[in-house]
């Protein structure tokens, strides 16, 4: 990547200091081919010396640049760079005349046809950098300003932004003009959108999907829209600032890279939150969070903004605990901290143990530019992240919490903030040293680990001494649990101890409980460990366990110790046979069949043993299908159908399911199960294209097309692998989504012999087409096309020799050293 196509820290606080920008007004023209659109940009400012600055932009043609009515050279721009020499003291208006591309990797203003009907749509995507390939701008986050937007469209388009929208006919739109906002929050949807309006405090609310998708989204828009006035008026309890715009839309939008984006006023989604098949309840619980999380955005990130990248954590962290605190509390889903703490969590937990890990909030110099912040966007300044918070507000209390966010608010509105900021003003409302706090749990690095010792007295009472491996101070629940005597297997709560650690004097437990948990509760962000007879309660009583999160902990303990090589890997699977038939929690049997599946079956265990795994696992899909044929847990009987097709190591009995359309007793195939047993038939070779191109004349949506693309690249055929890594690395039409879909199909651990050269070749041709194509294409390559199951030195050794000669961009970069770490650990693991 050159360097100047990446803004350092130091030169946006330069133009910080110099430039006071007033207004942009930008006028979009999107009816001019599916290649390219026009941007017209006036940006009005004040320069408070004389000097020189830039702008920045990345166009298909730079037409005409005028600075207060004087022409300026467009052979000036040096890549994304147009230079602003001479400026004087005062007023100014700078007018840029451009044509722009589109984008189909999800980055900029991206285009997408569906294959559906034909229709077209576009919107924007605009974080960190990629403004720039939409309008001109002074790009960097402390550079607010008021955005009035205009767009010429298609007749029977829509066009969504982040203020309302007026059609002023014949496909001219105007959008009502932003408050002070960051020129990455700005946003644009257009096409022809399905909608579903209504109004909720004064405000009108929408939400928006393509037209092929209206059935599915009528479906739920009870749902969304209920969650979201939920949320909204959780928020107003906690917060003192109203909601800061006009309006608030919510687009799901098609091959969106991210999860959702905080636009102010129309926040964009990834359109598999429209669901057309059957999901979980659990799969519900996540759509409302990350609706939370989205929404609590508009006031930390939106109304209140970093000033710089290397406090993107803090946007994220504060969302993300934020979001599931206020879908416990505001709607039927109460028990969301579970799904955190198993699948969340352990994110966190990996990235943290990498040599790719940072403190939750990275010293400044960690981040000088925009190409090192992008890599800042893992599972620490999330689910780490949000883990802290949620330790503070035990540590501090909620009441002193939400005071300090709301002077936060108060004295940052509309402006930007730092994270010296946002602890001063948390500390201005407590008696606790919070910057001690700050300095211990948010500026240090790695995953402390907490291990119980029980030690008996002469009167047959106990003492427990927590041995501490880390530096940061935890307040943690200790859960004692006794077995039951009157039902065998099931643990009763004796009683749950306040505990903080490091503790200065042993803690008093009278007599020794069947199981010692520490942690209890998941309100800390620690690994915990367990004393040996605890350890045998786990492995015989974990289903006994009454409480869901109880269990997330417990079953996080047994991950990390695999992880750590302190657990053989198939004694995991082992207590997933014997405890998941009891377990009822969604959230729990997803994340632990996906780490059995996913982690322990297809790497951690040497090849000879996978059958062994896989026929457990498959015994156990089949008990919880059969728990569930009286109907009485759908959601269960889904999710053990799923695994039961993903695990098949024989195509017989997911074969008739296909041809019946039907799992016995239920459920009927719908879109998604249909593709998902065709991927896995194609897998074990009992498909041919012949069939994935007729599934395909059945469902040609977007959806289908990346289904088709993973099968045939699963095919154990040497010709089907070389047409999908030519069409990965070599064609480059491929859009993200169907990019993804190709890896994600390409690479099977029953497949090892067949793609045995790719794994050599994976290395150039991820560098080659991340340099081509830009970290979107990047950071797919490197997550989903790199080559996991191909677990030994000689893969470790190749990857290791691409990071130090092949000068990977730093998407890529960082995403080898994660997958290479994880490589290693697999190896570890192997050999424990």
């Amino acid at each position: 990547m050159s360097p100047m196509s990446v803004l350092t820290r130091d030169e946006a606080q330069t133009r910080a200091q110099l430039l006071d920008v007033h207004h942009y007004g930008i006028a979009l023209d999107v009816t001019h081919g599916d290649e390219t659109f026009d941007s017209l940009t006036v940006i009005r400012f004040t320069a408070r010396a004389d000097a020189d600055t830039f702008v920045e932009l990345k166009p298909a043609e730079l037409r005409s640049v005028t600075l207060d009515g004087q022409p300026l050279d467009p052979e000036t721009l040096d890549e994304n760079r147009l230079p602003l020499k001479g400026l004087t003291a005062g007023e100014h208006e700078l007018r840029v005349d451009a044509r722009m591309r589109y984008s189909r990797t999800g980055e900029g203003m991206h285009r997408f046809t569906d294959p559906t009907d034909g229709e077209t749509y576009l919107y924007t995507q605009l974080f960190m950098e990629d403004v720039q390939r939409v309008f001109a701008a002074f790009d960097q986050p402390d550079l607010k300003a008021v955005f009035e937007l205009s767009v010429t469209a298609p007749d029977g388009w829509t066009v969504l932004a982040n203020g309302v929208t007026e059609h002023l006919g014949e496909g001219r739109w105007q959008v009502a003009p932003t408050p002070l906002i960051s020129t990455y929050l700005v946003a644009v949807a257009a096409g022809p959108w399905h909608s579903v309006r209504t109004e909720h405090r004064g405000l009108p609310f929408g939400i928006h999907c393509r037209r092929s998708l209206a059935p599915h989204l009528d479906a739920d828009s009870d749902e969304i829209l209920d969650i979201t006035r939920a949320c909204f008026d959780r928020y107003h309890e906690k917060f003192d600032e109203p909601y800061p715009f006009d309006s608030y839309d919510q687009a799901f939008v098609p091959e969106f890279n991210a999860g959702a984006m905080e636009n102010p006023g129309l926040v964009t989604f990834r359109e598999e939150f429209v669901y057309r098949s059957a999901v979980t309840d659990t799969e519900r619980q996540n759509r409302a969070m990350v609706i939370a999380h989205e929404m609590a955005h508009m006031w930390f990130g939106d109304l209140v903004t970093l000033r710089w990248w290397d406090d993107i954590w803090l946007n994220e962290s504060f969302a993300e605990y934020m979001g599931y605190q206020t879908v416990t509390e505001a709607t039927r889903f109460t028990d969301t901290w579970t799904d955190f703490g198993v699948t969340r969590k352990p994110w966190g937990y990996d990235a943290d143990q990498r040599p790719s890990t940072h403190p939750v909030a990275p010293d400044p110099d960690a981040v000088p530019d925009t190409a090192s912040a992008m890599l800042n966007f893992d599972g620490i300044s999330y689910a780490k992240g949000a883990s802290a918070l949620r330790q503070l507000v035990t540590w501090l209390g909620e009441k002193d919490f939400l005071a300090g966010i709301n002077a936060h608010f108060a004295r940052h509105k509309f402006a930007n903030a730092t994270l010296a900021d946002f602890i001063d003003n948390l500390a201005s409302a407590t008696e606790r040293d919070v910057h001690a706090w700050a300095d211990s749990w948010l500026r240090t690095t790695g995953v402390d680990t907490l291990t119980p010792t029980l030690t008996a007295g002469p009167d047959g009472t106990h003492t427990l001494t927590v041995e501490h491996h880390g530096s940061r101070p935890h307040r943690i629940a200790v859960g004692l649990y006794d077995n039951d005597l009157g039902v065998e297997g099931r643990l009763t709560l004796r009683d749950r101890l306040e505990a903080d650690v490091p503790g200065t004097e042993p803690t008093m437990i009278g007599k020794r409980p069947a199981l010692l948990l520490l942690n209890d509760g998941d309100l800390s962000y620690a690994k915990v460990r367990f004393d040996p007879e605890s350890f045998r309660t786990v492995r015989t009583a974990l289903a006994g366990l009454p409480e869901p999160l109880t269990r997330a902990v417990v079953w996080n303990a047994l991950r990390d110790a695999v992880r750590d090589g302190e657990l053989p890997a198939m004694a995991y699977i082992d207590a997933a046979r014997a405890h998941l038939p009891h377990e009822s929690d969604l959230a729990l049997v997803q994340g632990v069949l996906s780490f059995a599946a996913a982690q322990v079956a297809d790497r951690y265990l040497p090849a000879e043993d996978r059958p062994t795994a896989l026929a457990t696992l498959t015994d156990l899909c089949r008990d919880l299908i059969r728990r569930t044929e009286d109907g009485s847990h759908p959601g269960l009987r889904l999710t053990a159908v799923r695994h039961y097709i993903d695990v098949a190591a024989h195509p017989d009995t997911i074969s008739a399911w296909f041809s019946e359309g039907t799992v016995p007793g239920g459920p009927e195939l719908d879109p998604e199960l249909r593709w998902r047993i065709l991927g896995r038939l194609a897998v074990l070779g009992a498909i041919d294209d012949a069939v994935i191109e007729a599934e395909l004349v059945q469902d040609p949506s977007a959806t289908g097309q990346e289904g088709a693309a993973r099968c045939r690249a699963a095919l154990p055929d040497p010709e089907a692998k070389r047409r999908a890594w030519e069409e990965m690395f070599t064609s480059d039409h491929l859009s993200n989504y169907l990019f993804i879909a190709t890896a994600q199909g390409f690479w099977q651990p029953e497949q090892t012999h067949l793609v045995r050269e790719y794994v050599e070749r994976y290395w150039a041709d991820a560098v080659a087409v991340s340099a081509r194509r830009g970290p979107a294409i990047a950071d797919a390559a490197g997550r989903y096309a790199f080559p996991v199951h191909a677990v030994s030195p000689e893969t470790l050794a190749l990857g290791e020799a691409c990071l130090r000669d092949a000068d990977p961009i730093p998407a890529l970069r960082r995403k080898l050293l994660d997958q290479l770490d994880d490589l290693a650990r697999a190896l570890k693991v192997r050999t424990a």
